[in-house]
């Protein structure tokens, strides 16, 4: 570690809010900005407002360095978004909303041009999820102003390159299930290739590298390549040197790394996938789109309000949420827009909120045993705050111990270690973890009912 680094700032683009966050370089937070992520209804599709958001991010970054002086910047993204720029670093078509629908027509020849799993390694994906999806949807809709293009980037090396970096991309951006990457020699897709897009990818980075600086900051304002907002999770416990786990990374997604499983053995139609960690091996995970469901059985319930004894009571009762509450099934294929309530129906939000719970933790439980994960679970991000979620994951998997983050933002620490790292070393970072205590009602005969509605 560099014993002049002082502040490290994160800038956090989330789908639902983004953040700018201040860390010391023990990675102690002592600063945070927070607002919701702008989306609005475009011509073709839905688009972020990343203008909006860039205002915030400077602003923000001027009120923290005050705090602090800000030394380094890093800017951390979902992996659902890629941009593509003209000669002079503007859009040539609005940035997409992953949660635009695709025309028929456009999927349709999508699906007859689309790479296979044996080379992304990742399944065609619901809604606009994929970068190429993206691409291909905007060059067919806006082809004069598509063809503009001069350089593609990921969103998060985007908003590094606003704030003042050179345009880059970078390997767990690029390689989070995008049908860009081709992870059998980790060059560009054949698709990227035949449609001319990988000639025109920004020159790649390493997560950690530095690539300009932001001005008029009482700190040096260095601001590095950044990272995939998962991937910077994962990496935590990489540094932490933890060995032979599965990360529950959470949030609107719930996305989990496992240390160990083979990539060979993933099943598209069970949403797995292989991500490519920061530094360059391919990982795989599982997907479900848990935060997202969680709101949608919830209503106005939210994670804080799940209790254990409601959770007791609903399943005594025989209340029950069905797969699935969005068009992805997950890992329970065909069940996506499925999605129904049945027994006594939950009479208060806190009851919702703990059905949620519930219905979240059999989804992951099915998720992981899609990768066949086998040693501890590590649950990182909001689920980790939610006790009913954890004592219901902790019950479904009686032969591995289910350890819960104390850290909050799990995720954007993550991302600070990047700045810690030197010639691509981890920094060695503690982790504080506890152990998860199952819930204290058998739930076998509830999981079996459940599992046979699918």
């Amino acid at each position: 570690m560099k014993k002049d680094l002082r502040g490290i700032a994160v800038v956090d683009v989330g789908y639902t809010n983004s953040k700018v966050l201040l860390f010391t370089p023990t990675l102690e937070l002592v600063g945070e900005r927070k607002m919701p992520s702008p989306h609005r209804k475009g011509t073709h599709y839905g688009e972020i407002d990343v203008d909006a958001m860039l205002v915030f991010f400077r602003a923000s970054l001027a009120e923290l360095d005050a705090i602090l002086p800000i030394d380094k910047i890093v800017t951390s993204a979902h992996g659902a978004c890629i941009v593509t720029m003209d000669d002079d670093g503007q859009p040539v078509v609005p940035i997409m909303d992953y949660m635009s629908e695709p025309p028929a027509e456009i999927l349709a020849d999508y699906l007859k041009v689309a790479p296979s799993f044996a080379e992304t390694y990742s399944p065609q994906l619901p809604m606009a999820l994929l970068h190429a999806v993206q691409l291909f949807w905007q060059s067919r809709v806006l082809p004069q102003d598509f063809a503009r293009a001069k350089t593609i980037l990921p969103l998060m090396q985007y908003v590094a390159h606003r704030l003042g970096g050179k345009p880059v991309t970078e390997i767990s951006s690029m390689g989070c299930q995008t049908h860009l990457l081709n992870l059998n020699n980790f060059g560009p897709s054949s698709l990227a290739v035949v449609e001319g897009w990988a000639g025109k990818f920004a020159p790649l980075a390493k997560a950690w590298d530095v690539i300009g600086t932001y001005s008029g900051l009482r700190g040096r304002g260095e601001i590095l390549a950044g990272v995939h907002d998962s991937n910077a999770n994962f990496l935590r416990y990489l540094a932490s040197g933890t060995q032979h786990f599965t990360l529950l990374s959470t949030g609107t997604w719930i996305i989990g790394f496992d240390s160990d499983a083979d990539i060979k053995s993933l099943d598209p139609l069970r949403d797995t996938v292989a991500n490519v960690s920061v530094l360059g091996k391919p990982v795989a995970s599982c997907r479900f789109f848990g935060g997202k469901e969680f709101e949608v059985i919830a209503g106005e319930g939210n994670l804080a309000m799940a209790g254990l004894d409601d959770v007791t009571r609903l399943v005594a009762q025989g209340t029950f949420a069905f797969p699935s509450f969005t068009g992805s099934g997950g890992p329970l294929p065909e069940t996506g827009g499925k999605g129904r309530l049945a027994g006594p129906a939950p009479k208060s939000p806190q009851e919702r909120a703990a059905l949620a719970s519930v219905y979240c933790a059999l989804m992951v439980s099915e998720s992981l045993d899609a990768i066949g994960s086998r040693h501890a679970v590590i649950v990182d991000g909001p689920f980790s705050q939610n006790p009913a979620f954890l004592a219901v994951l902790a019950s479904l998997r009686p032969t591995q111990k289910v350890l819960a983050s104390d850290v909050k933002d799990g995720t954007a620490a993550g991302a600070a270690c990047l700045a810690l790292m030197e010639s691509g070393v981890l920094p060695r970072i503690e982790t504080a973890l506890h152990v998860v205590v199952p819930l204290a009602v058998e739930l076998d005969d509830y999981k079996q009912s459940w599992r046979a509605s699918e």
